[in-house]
């Protein structure tokens, strides 16, 4: 049973559902991923009835940016702009009227939603997705997701900071856990700095 409330005033923000973290095929898989999926449906199925403002966020990366191993990041080679690993996941429900906010597509690191990291100098900078959800007078929002542990973490920490009430729903996110116990120390994290994990 969900604890995520919607209205008009509440935007429901789904991250990074794409084929290279969301299908077992994709070069950065997350282990139960599927079942996230079928739980973050649910929750935009509701937040559309309810007028909610919905979010996609999406990865999107050139082919060479120091975000990878192969020029001097750590993550293999992910949802490079235009490819299959990049795309929405098929079985994701995607609402009619919805954002999309790409990030790290000028090779920045794109954990947040709301902000991206030039992955050398450290500078962050703005998506624009703050302003946006104010326009429309977001004041709240759930996130859901993929990976706990990373985009989905930066990403409602960042909704904190930018002062919008948070919630995140344990059943509609799924962890990497690079190393044990990474996706629950995201949950703690998140928890101590103001977020409701539902």
């Amino acid at each position: 049973m969900t604890a995520a409330e919607y209205d008009p005033a509440t935007a429901l923000v789904v991250v990074d559902v794409q084929n290279d973290f969301a299908d077992p095929g994709g070069s950065l898989y997350v282990r139960g991923a599927e079942n996230a999926v079928a739980a973050v449906n649910d929750e935009v199925e509701r937040a559309a009835a309810a007028g909610a403002t919905i979010v996609y966020t999406q990865d999107w990366h050139p082919p060479d940016t120091p975000h990878f191993d192969k020029d001097g990041g750590v993550w293999p080679v992910h949802c490079v702009g235009q490819t299959w690993g990049a795309e929405l996941h098929p079985r994701l429900t995607v609402a009619d009227v919805a954002l999309f906010v790409p990030k790290g597509a000028d090779g920045q690191d794109g954990y947040s939603g709301f902000s991206v990291r030039q992955p050398v100098t450290g500078e962050r900078s703005e998506t624009g997705l703050a302003d946006l959800l104010r326009s429309r007078g977001v004041e709240r929002v759930v996130v859901v997701g993929l990976a706990t542990d990373y985009c989905v973490k930066e990403t409602a920490l960042d909704a904190i900071r930018q002062g919008f009430g948070t919630t995140v729903l344990a059943n509609a996110i799924a962890a990497v856990d690079l190393q044990p116990g990474d996706g629950q120390r995201a949950i703690d994290e998140m928890r101590a700095a103001g977020a409701a994990v539902a």
